[in-house]
């Protein structure tokens, strides 16, 4: 897992399903923070336990225990792109010993680019920020980013190359560029570093939009996506399928159904924005 956050939901929903901690259900966590190199070497010690089940909850996680090509029965709960990772062979038809939940949907891209726009109608640049370094999930929303960008006069895309310190130096590029905006991918590493995250894109004046509700509630202007919590409880009621016996390669990949949109006035009065009325309206939750 990135934080210790996730470990409530995960055993919540175990706890519901009947698993008592100490009882007949015990846990090993490894929180990486996001962190690459520290998620590998977690990857290999929890292998070497031979639990049962393995959880990993993001991309950074998935990609450390698929290197180590392990035959443990394995749940993810927010991979974006399972499929084109090789983690599954097919959403409805995993095929092996990996499932889970994904917040993945072709043209969520797009959406947000659509979003931003319509928060900042004079954005010309875009930044494009996740961790660079091996198992991000760019190319998954990539495609749908460049076609409605290249619709809605985007004139340039900058993505992080390198590791993961290219990050902050990706958003400080972008302050002095007139008519620059952000789109955060959900990632492991930003959404660790939300809090400072936040403070830096409002030191840079630049207008956001993130996957993830968590950045709104940080200071972020705006975010479009899954609820994490749902998918994290989703992809716990699997591991308490398999560890009744179910098999996780007829366990579908779930593919989410709901998105909300939360907006948050306060930041868009620091950043001299005024939001659309309407978008105002239609969104799930207004931070005032």
């Amino acid at each position: 897992m990135a934080t210790p956050t996730q470990a409530n939901v995960l055993e919540t929903t175990l706890r519901e399903k009947g698993w008592i901690l100490g009882r007949n259900l015990q846990i090993e966590y490894r929180i990486s923070q996001g962190d690459t190199n520290l998620s590998q070497a977690y990857a290999r010690e929890l292998l070497a336990l031979q639990p049962d089940v393995l959880f990993a909850v993001g991309n950074t996680s998935m990609a450390a225990l698929h290197a180590e090509h392990s035959n443990i029965p394995t749940v993810f709960a927010m991979v974006s792109d399972p499929v084109r990772m090789h983690y599954v062979e097919s959403f409805s038809k995993p095929g092996g010993n990996v499932t889970g939940f994904t917040p993945f949907e072709p043209s969520l891209g797009g959406k947000w680019v659509e979003l931003i726009k319509e928060i900042a109608p004079n954005v010309e640049h875009i930044g494009i920020v996740y961790n660079p370094e091996p198992g991000n999930n760019s190319a998954a929303f990539r495609k749908s980013i460049d076609e409605v960008a290249s619709k809605v006069g985007i004139a340039s895309i900058e993505t992080p190359s390198g590791d993961s310190s290219d990050i902050d130096r990706l958003i400080r590029s972008l302050k002095d560029e007139p008519n620059s905006a952000l789109i955060f991918l959900p990632d492991a590493i930003t959404f660790v570093r939300r809090v400072q995250i936040a403070a830096l894109v409002a030191q840079c004046r630049l207008p956001a939009i993130y996957a993830l509700r968590a950045f709104c509630d940080a200071g972020g202007l705006m975010s479009y996506g899954v609820n994490i919590d749902k998918n994290t409880a989703g992809a716990a009621s699997y591991v308490d399928r398999i560890l009744r016996g179910a098999n996780p390669a007829e366990l579908p990949v779930q593919a989410p159904t709901e998105f909300e949109v939360v907006v948050n006035q306060k930041a868009a009065r620091q950043f001299g924005l005024q939001l659309p009325p309407a978008l105002v309206a239609r969104a799930d939750e207004v931070i005032e």
